[in-house]
């Protein structure tokens, strides 16, 4: 078993440290330990996005997460990468929208709170839906509890939408607990979204 102590570094180091763990070995096991729920959500979504099998310890505040690598995993991950490969040959990923505060623009925000509410509204109405919604900064604050959007964002959410949270904004703001809707993500996930993408729009 290769074990990664990635206590105390934040994410997405635990997820790249695990990555690339994953990646040197042909089978077996990697237990990555982690002491915060956010590289614990990050890096068990590595696995399950790999397919691989996983399964997570909790004990004296610290997070135990063995992933196993083995023939079959392997095999499966050959037939995603040949399928990803074959995407990226056709077309990118869609147009992937990057929302980094509550309000829209800047001046008065009693108007910028009006934007913002209309403009994610108008999102579920579009046609091509955009294929990722990203949230950083104070923007979590929108798929979080008490948000005035969060019916509109779960909507986007039931029709397909990726919605991608960055978990050290959550995690900055004390509202890990209070996520309503999409994904927990780190930047290197971020990054990935944005790399593959069509188009990125970014709203600062």
């Amino acid at each position: 078993m290769k074990e990664i102590d990635a206590r105390g570094l934040q994410c997405p180091q635990p997820v790249i440290l695990t990555k690339k763990a994953l990646e040197e070995i042909g089978e077996g096991q990697v237990m990555t330990i982690v002491d915060n729920y956010i590289a614990k959500e990050n890096v068990s979504r590595l696995a399950a996005n790999l397919n691989l099998k996983y399964f997570i310890e909790e004990k004296e505040d610290l997070y135990f997460i063995k992933i196993t690598k083995d023939f079959d995993s392997k095999k499966e991950i050959m037939e995603l990468d040949k399928d990803l490969k074959a995407e990226e040959k056709t077309d990118k990923n869609g147009i992937v929208i990057v929302i980094e505060g509550e309000k829209m623009g800047s001046g008065d925000d009693v108007l910028g709170d009006v934007l913002m509410k209309s403009y994610i509204y108008a999102l579920t109405e579009v046609s091509p839906l955009p294929k990722t919604v990203i949230f950083l900064n104070g923007g979590v604050r929108l798929v979080t509890e008490g948000s005035a959007v969060l019916d509109s964002v779960m909507k986007l959410d039931e029709l397909g939408v990726e919605i991608i949270s960055c978990g050290t904004c959550l995690d900055y703001y004390g509202l890990n607990e209070s996520l309503k809707v999409g994904l927990v993500g780190n930047m290197y996930s971020i990054v990935e979204a944005m790399h593959n993408s069509e188009k990125t729009i970014i709203f600062g």
